[in-house]
């Protein structure tokens, strides 16, 4: 193991970003697994540490290369969620041009963070010499069990799906500029594991228990190389009761000035009826908008999420929407009637509601297409992947 062998100019604060790497020479994957994006999120760095402590004492014999970092150090030092912006939020193309072409000298704190994030992203991919695949490590502070949520990709879901927790779709359209968009983009396999409450012990170990099945998913360690019952029942334990896939439906944005109070005893995955009492802000009492599946209520000082809801998915149309995808049937979606490809980019689709008006997002999400925004009264979607050829690498 090594805490120095992607080789960048960040020195000191590189050695404690990096926290360790492993390989044994044999090609294969790259496994680049980041905990504390968040700085009140260490569970990820705790989990981390625990799959390295066991890789180098016992020497397994593994398939490409096991990187561990830790995100926000600033932060995680400091035990908050973030110190001058949420880091968690910085990720699309948009702000990461901007910030290559600010200034170092105009930096926040969360800036300067993401430059050696960068720099560091960068140089393992250069060096892998197999596929890359990142995962980033969570808690929330709300009780509920653990989850994974990713862009919904055929590669992603393939890997993610091999954790047995809930699937949460839909969320990178709520967000916008989380990290995992940073990867997606690049053809990369991304997803993100929640693990559990901040403080609960059980939130640690459902974390290395998703990173170990993890591991075996991708091809790095073989299935007899770690004790897999107890992993997998180590997460059903956690996530017994919760569905198996959901998607997001709606998501409460904070201001600062909200002054957002959630009211006290929910937990991710409770069902909720419309018009029910979630909270209080400035303005008075916060109502459901409607009924569903409350997701991360917000229980801490810091966020610009009060909640999500959401709605339960059948397995079904996973299925379903992976055969249409094999099928390239997204082809042919500019022939539908209000729809047409963007004049700036090939990869998005405009659409007129006034003439497209059946089902349009929940086809457009079956054929992998993300939505973006309204525009002028114009829904646009976007490919969630860009780069098909990388994406092969999984999709079996």
């Amino acid at each position: 193991m090594s805490s120095t062998t992607v080789e960048t100019s960040f020195g000191e604060r590189l050695e404690r970003r990096i926290l360790g790497t492993y390989e044994t020479g044999r090609p294969g994957p790259t496994m680049l697994i980041q905990g504390g994006i968040h700085g009140n999120e260490p569970a990820g760095v705790h989990a981390l540490n625990r799959v390295l402590e066991r890789l180098t004492s016992e020497r397994l014999e593994v398939h490409g290369k096991f990187v561990a970092i830790a995100g926000n150090l600033g932060a995680l030092e400091r035990g908050e969620r973030f110190l001058d912006r949420d880091l968690n939020r910085l990720w699309s193309a948009s702000t990461v041009q901007h910030l290559e072409a600010q200034d170092p000298a105009h930096d926040c704190t969360e800036d300067r963070e993401q430059r050696e994030l960068i720099s560091v992203y960068q140089d393992v991919q250069r060096q892998a010499r197999g596929p890359v695949v990142f995962i980033d490590l969570h808690s929330s502070s709300a009780d509920g069990p653990p989850f994974t949520c990713l862009a919904d990709t055929l590669a992603n879901r393939n890997i993610a799906a091999a954790v047995p927790v809930p699937m949460i779709l839909g969320l990178e359209e709520s967000i916008d500029g989380a990290v995992m968009d940073y990867f997606t983009y690049r053809g990369l396999v991304a997803f993100a594991i929640e693990g559990g409450r901040h403080e609960e012990p059980s939130t640690v170990d459902n974390l290395e228990a998703a990173i170990w099945i993890t591991l075996v998913t991708a091809g790095f360690l073989e299935p007899d190389q770690t004790d897999l019952a107890k992993h997998h029942e180590t997460l059903r334990r956690s996530s017994a009761g919760a569905p198996p896939v959901v998607e997001i439906t709606y998501r409460h944005v904070l201001r600062p000035t909200d002054k957002f109070s959630m009211q006290p005893g929910f937990t991710s995955f409770q069902r909720v009826e419309r018009n029910s009492l979630l909270a209080h802000d400035h303005t008075g009492p916060v109502f459901a908008p409607q009924g569903g599946r409350i997701l991360l209520p917000l229980y801490q000082g810091k966020g610009e999420d009060g909640f999500f809801l959401c709605r339960d998915v059948r397995p079904f149309w996973l299925g379903f929407a992976k055969w249409l995808r094999h099928a390239r049937l997204d082809r042919f979606l500019h022939w539908l009637p209000g729809v047409k490809r963007s004049p700036d980019d090939p990869n998005t689709l405009v659409v007129n509601p006034a003439i497209a008006r059946w089902f349009v997002v929940e086809i457009f999400h079956l054929l992998g297409f993300r939505r973006r925004r309204t525009v002028g009264g114009r829904l646009t979607f976007t490919r969630r992947w860009t780069e098909p050829s990388a994406q092969r690498a999984y999709d079996q």
